[in-house]
């Protein structure tokens, strides 16, 4: 790259004279008072997700100054600028619709604005895909952080974190062991802290597997969002994105099969979230990288979980930080990986590995022989009613129902499920299979976490607290219980969910990965020829026309058919 593309020289705005342009750029940007030395400089974008509306993102201006303060001690220039945000509990339909939309956001900011290198700051669950699903797109040099997890904290004499203790809090509400006094007083003692959610969900989950794909600086998964180490590790960021500038280290580089395979290996691990697979696939996708799941599942037969935090486990973010983070579970595994990844630090994955702090006594993380759970955390289902396939967090799931045969009670959408779930003459057993559909990346619309199907209260009042619950749509990472999900192809464009019934038999065996509809093939053959694409969003405008019309399915990444690329040039996992 010569000198005439770097900083303030990149990308000039065309008016047919590029002296002009460039004349014309300093002259506005002077008016915010840089200097010529400063102009001068190389230039590293911030990408700033701060928000009112998003408390994960509550410490984002405090990492902007130190990303800051890491560029200009290397001698760079950082502008910052602003991008979508998204949280999870505030964005409707779903923070899921709009990931897409944050990825072509941040995606044409890079290539708009004059910068050689950028640090993507992200946090809550759609920011950190959508982010990297930028940067494969943009091929920048980039570097991740994230805004860290909460701190737990206590309701009572409990120890209490966001949000699988939300969910356990909220079960035993709807079942009538709390009363509405005491889940008010708990609403305001669950998220101590700014960060996000403080177990192994979907926002740890992406931090986690952004480190091991390597495009974060090590250490920087599991730091408190209030910790005074989170602006350090922010500050390092920041100067080696300089470094990155100079090298021209692009993330086509470092996101490679490979490296999405270690990713793969530490989702299974750290019983990450299942949405992890859907953001993976999506960001190999941006690079031609197709993510073979058959083979995905086939890692969990040498993969197991070795964190022991919630909602797999016992323990909290702060008690895996305090146990080393990414370290002790990075040298567990150190057998399995491709240590030869380049990372974002210049080196690889190994060199980080052997260099990272000795190991000492803790109980979060265990070793490959002994693990918490068995066989990986992920499973992925085949059989008649699977179509594509779907998943099931095993690792969540309640033993006895690992293998399980029931009659369906069938919910056609959202609003079904919300209009029946609680009605006293719901005909369900503790043995019934809840099948929710039409809530998949066109039915709902955006591929809700709705997957986490409440007890029906007649179910929940006498103790019920798991069932087997079926979708194709998505549940939270925090959530926990014996739920098939991403039943791909969905339901809304044929998928098999669109052919049962209620009261047809439904049979679950994860250990084999089979899903089956016990439906003789001929009747299931008849209710497909008669089947009737259900009502969806109408769409004739705007980003939702453009979502509708190109919005592809769960074993695709639910990216846009356009961002993907294709044909495919690889598969991951190559083992």
């Amino acid at each position: 790259m010569t000198d005439q593309q770097k900083g303030m020289k990149r990308g000039l705005t065309r008016y047919g004279d590029e002296a002009f342009s460039l004349y014309l750029r300093k002259a506005f940007i002077k008016a915010m008072g840089y200097s010529d030395d400063a102009l001068s400089r190389p230039v590293i974008g911030i990408a700033n997700t701060y928000s009112d509306y998003n408390a994960c993102h509550a410490n984002v201006p405090k990492l902007v100054e130190a990303v800051k303060r890491g560029v200009m001690l290397a001698g760079g220039l950082p502008m910052e600028f602003p991008t979508i945000s998204l949280h999870e509990s505030f964005a409707f339909p779903t923070s899921m619709y709009f990931r897409n939309l944050m990825a072509m956001d941040t995606e044409e900011m890079i290539g708009a604005l004059p910068m050689d290198a950028c640090v993507l700051i992200g946090g809550c669950d759609k920011t950190v895909p959508a982010q990297l699903m930028a940067a494969a797109s943009a091929d920048l040099p980039a570097i991740q952080i994230v805004t860290g997890p909460m701190l737990s904290g206590t309701v009572g004499e409990q120890r209490v974190g966001a949000c699988t203790d939300c969910r356990r809090f909220w079960g035993d509400y709807r079942g009538g062991r709390i009363t509405e006094a005491d889940i008010n007083q708990i609403e305001g003692q669950l998220v101590p802290t700014a960060g996000t959610c403080g177990v192994m969900g979907t926002a740890s989950t992406m931090a986690c597997v952004t480190e091991a794909l390597g495009m974060m600086l090590p250490g920087g998964a599991t730091i408190p969002a209030v910790a005074a180490d989170r602006l350090r590790h922010a500050e390092m960021a920041g100067a080696r994105a300089m470094a990155l500038a100079a090298e021209q280290l692009r993330p086509s580089q470092i996101m490679t099969p490979k490296s999405f395979e270690n990713a793969l290996r530490v989702l299974l691990a750290i019983g990450g979230s299942t949405n992890a697979i859907i953001h993976l696939t999506a960001m190999a996708g941006r690079l031609g990288i197709e993510v073979d799941l058959p083979a995905f599942d086939a890692l969990g037969n040498d993969t197991p979980v070795l964190v022991d935090l919630k909602p797999n486990g016992q323990f909290y973010m702060d008690d895996l930080h305090r146990a080393g983070g990414m370290a002790p579970i990075l040298r567990a595994l150190k057998p399995l990986l491709h240590l030869d990844c380049l990372t974002v630090s210049g080196r690889t994955l190994g060199d980080e590995i052997e260099d990272m702090p000795a190991a000492f006594p803790q109980n979060v993380v265990h070793g490959l022989d002994d693990p918490i759970h068995v066989g990986g955390g992920i499973a992925f289902l085949r059989g008649n009613l699977a179509g594509d396939g779907a998943i099931i967090k095993q690792s969540a799931c309640s033993p006895d129902l690992l293998v399980h045969q029931g009659p369906a009670m069938v919910f056609d959408s959202l609003e079904d499920l919300a209009n029946r779930i609680d009605t006293p003459d719901l005909d369900v057993t503790k043995d019934s299979v809840l099948v929710l559909r039409n809530a998949g990346p066109k039915g709902a619309p955006g591929m809700p976490e709705a997957g986490y199907i409440p007890i029906p209260k007649k179910l929940a009042t006498t103790g019920v607290k798991d069932m087997v619950r079926i979708s194709d749509c998505r549940m939270s990472g925090t959530a926990f219980g014996s739920i098939v999900l991403h039943a791909s192809p969905e339901a809304a464009i044929g998928g098999p969910l669109a052919l049962v019934e209620t009261g047809d038999q439904i049979r679950l065996d994860v250990p084999n990965r089979r899903l089956e509809l016990l439906v003789d093939d001929d009747e299931i053959e008849r209710r497909r020829a008669h089947w009737q694409p259900p009502h969806t969003v109408r769409a004739d405008r705007g980003y939702k026309k453009l979502y509708m019309e190109q919005v592809n399915q769960a074993g695709e990444g639910v990216d846009f058919d356009f961002m993907t690329k294709r044909p495919y040039s690889a598969k991951t996992p190559l083992s």
